[in-house]
C-alpha cells in the first residue's frame, strides 16, 4: 500500500513539476474521465450481445449521497479555525518578540530557509519531502538504537548551549521547567 501512495505521489509531484496545477488537474480528470466512458460503453455492449438487462454500471455509486451534512463541515471548519488562531498568536509572538530566543531561532530557520529558496523550488522541495516521508521510516527502524543515542547527545548540546546563550543576551526572558 504504501508503495502505491508513494509512487502515486511522486507521480504527482513530478508531473507539477513539469506542469501547471491546471494542466496536471484537467490531465486527471480527463484520464478519469477517459476509463468511466469506456468502461460504460464496454458494459453496454456487453449488454447487448448477452441480452442481458443488468442497467447502468454506476448505478449504485450513483445512488449513494455525497453531501456533506452541515453538522459535520462546521465542525472541521470549527476545528480548522482553532488551528488557525493558535498559528496566528504564536506568529504574533514571534514577530513581535515576546521571547527573544525564540524569534531569534526563527530568524536562523528563515536565513537557512533563503538558501535553500536560492537552491531549490517549492516543487523540488516537496518531492525531496516525499521521497524522505517514505525512505526515513524504514531506515529509522533498522538503525533505531544508534540514532536514539546520537540524537540524544545532539538534543543535550543544543540544550546546553541555549541554556549558555539565555544567560549571555540581555533582556531574555528567563523559561521554567513547567514551559
Amino acid at each position: 500500500k504504501s508503495g502505491v501512495v508513494f509512487g502515486l505521489s511522486l507521480l504527482t509531484l513530478l508531473s507539477l513539476a513539469a506542469f501547471s496545477v491546471i494542466s496536471v488537474i484537467s490531465y486527471l480528470l480527463l484520464a478519469l474521465l477517459c476509463v468511466t466512458i469506456t468502461f460504460r460503453i464496454y458494459k453496454s455492449v456487453v449488454q447487448a450481445v448477452q441480452k442481458s438487462n443488468d442497467g447502468h454500471p454506476f448505478k449504485a455509486l450513483m445512488e449513494k449521497d455525497v453531501s456533506i451534512p452541515p453538522e459535520t463541515f462546521h465542525k472541521h471548519v470549527d476545528v480548522s479555525l482553532t488551528y488557525i488562531n493558535r498559528f496566528l498568536k504564536q506568529m504574533s509572538k514571534l514577530f513581535l518578540v515576546e521571547d527573544l530566543i525564540d524569534s531569534l531561532k526563527l530568524a536562523v530557520v528563515m536565513w537557512l530557509l533563503t538558501y535553500v529558496g536560492a537552491v531549490f523550488n517549492g516543487i523540488t522541495v516537496l518531492i525531496l519531502a516525499d521521497i524522505l516521508l517514505f525512505a526515513v521510516p524504514p531506515f529509522y527502524e533498522k538503525n533505531k538504537t544508534q540514532i536514539d543515542r546520537y540524537m540524544e547527545i545532539a538534543r543535550t548540546q543544543v540544550n546546553t548551549t541555549m541554556a549558555k546563550l539565555q544567560e549571555k543576551l540581555p533582556g531574555a526572558v528567563k523559561r521554567t521547567k513547567a514551559e
